[in-house]
């Protein structure tokens, strides 16, 4: 199951033309692979063609060129399949702002109405952390609150494929912290998660696997830990050595840590060591200084 493929993707071309500047290519022929069972993430500027792909994944906007294979299916050719395709996936848009006159459980449980295996509603919205304003209306929801119903909404229908835009745009630490509980429980019971997010923090906790997407082209797709050579990266060592901070760059640190330990005769006063950090390869890589 593990080497299935939920979502497969070649040559995915999509072009907008206006009146001042013409034709723009908003994707121009992106290639990934998703496995079952895998969270990956697509991480780029604003722009870069990340929403209007998994727009196409989800079937909602049309492609211009490419092949797309979303559960086995091509999105853009359901037909009479279309209900039974859409049963099997779950979204989570960036907003939305359906019904606000009715309650958290009324909501939830109209929503798993839509689906022939749905997941039971009290566990959703207790997995969501909403169990406290289940009985809340929906207007009175705090914007985290909200983005918490959201999500309860786009698992409901306990689907296989998990599209998440932005996931969790105004929670709090702690209600982020949970969020990613949820979704790690998610993928160990089976669900592919197919994510965008602006936070490195949560690609990286998150993330089996990255996409970086700049102009409409992924520039490379990795590990978190591998993305741009980052596990290969010059560590960067400081110290402080009478009374000066000292600082050096190694392809080898280990070997320079135990010459400094040496020279010092043990403890290094004030050591660092530290690798490029995942936002720092990032914003390397879409040309952010």
């Amino acid at each position: 199951m593990a080497n299935e493929l939920a979502i497969s993707v070649s040559g995915l071309r999509k072009t907008y033309t206006s009146k001042a500047n013409g034709p723009k290519d908003a994707v121009a022929g992106i290639d990934l692979e998703v496995s079952r069972g895998e969270i990956f993430a697509i991480l780029g500027p604003n722009g870069a063609g990340k929403t209007t792909t998994v727009e196409i994944l989800e079937g909602y906007r049309d492609r211009d060129g490419g092949e797309v294979k979303v559960l086995g299916q091509d999105p853009a050719k359901l037909g009479r399949d279309s209900w039974a395709w859409r049963n099997r996936i779950g979204i989570v848009l960036q907003s939305t702002n359906d019904a606000q006159d009715l309650s958290v459980s009324e909501i939830v449980k109209h929503f798993a109405n839509y689906y022939s295996n749905p997941r039971d509603p009290e566990s959703v919205i207790r997995d969501v952390g909403l169990d406290e304003k289940k009985n809340a209306r929906i207007d009175t929801l705090s914007g985290g609150q909200r983005r918490r119903l959201d999500v309860a909404l786009g698992i409901i229908g306990n689907p296989e494929i998990l599209f998440l835009d932005e996931p969790t745009t105004g929670f709090d630490p702690e209600a982020r912290r949970a969020f990613w509980d949820l979704i790690r429980n998610l993928r160990d019971e089976g669900t592919t998660i197919l994510l965008t997010t602006h936070y490195l923090d949560e690609a990286e906790a998150l993330a089996d696997r990255v996409a970086v997407i700049v102009n409409g082209k992924i520039v490379e797709i990795s590990t978190p830990e591998n993305l741009g050579g980052r596990n290969t990266a010059k560590a960067r060592i400081s110290w402080l050595e009478n009374g000066q901070r000292q600082e050096i760059e190694s392809d080898f640190p280990a070997a320079e840590v135990t010459k400094l330990v040496a020279k010092f005769g043990g403890e290094v006063p004030e050591l660092t060591l530290i690798r490029p950090s995942l936002e720092d390869i990032y914003l390397k890589m879409i040309g952010q200084p």
